[in-house]
């Protein structure tokens, strides 16, 4: 399978990146079901590095090849499948970062679309829902990505979707994406 790098997100229109997020081809990763094998020797950290037996995976094209492969457990566990094998992945927080974001129109009429530290673009909306979560050291926006995968929204992106709920002037605060309302505070 061809990985190719990603386009520049600034040079994109929304339609472009949801045209583009409608072509990527996946590998049908929730039809494999083989033995469980072990685990990979795998690690994302927080902060989206990927890891193999303690070493930063450093190529990209890699990182974006295990990416296509990942998948979320029922038990909430993630996996790396083939058809002939299953290992597991340790996930610190989320299996993806949202690294960069673009927004076009305002209010209802607004749409979002994020890059993933991946390279991948998703568009916020129904299918891909943004949610927040309130901890100790303050909110958590995670992205849905796919199958249950998650990525974490960067705080400088975190700032910028809070910039564009406060412009938004809604209550609660919260944004518009592709015609869904996602309130900033957790609910």
């Amino acid at each position: 399978m061809p990985m190719t790098p990603p386009p520049d997100l600034a040079s994109l229109s929304l339609a472009e990146i949801a045209r583009l997020a409608d072509e990527q081809k996946l590998p049908p990763v929730d039809s494999w079901n083989p033995a469980h094998c072990g685990h990979s020797d795998m690690r994302i950290a927080r902060d989206g590095t990927w890891f193999h037996q303690g070493s930063p995976i450093s190529r990209p094209a890699m990182v974006r090849l295990f990416a296509s492969i990942l998948r979320r457990e029922p038990d909430g566990r993630h996996v790396l499948v083939t058809p002939v094998e299953k290992l597991d992945i340790d996930v610190e927080d989320a299996a993806f970062v949202a690294v960069e974001m673009k927004v076009e129109g305002v209010g209802p009429d607004a749409r979002i679309a994020f890059r993933l530290n991946t390279g991948d673009l998703i568009p916020a909306g129904p299918d891909h829902e943004l949610r927040f979560v309130e901890r100790d050291d303050g909110p958590h926006p995670y992205l849905q990505v796919r199958r249950g995968l998650e990525a974490l929204v960067a705080r400088s992106v975190y700032y910028e979707l809070a910039a564009l709920a406060l412009d938004n002037g809604s209550e609660p605060p919260g944004v518009w994406s592709n015609g869904a309302f996602f309130a900033m505070a957790p609910a």
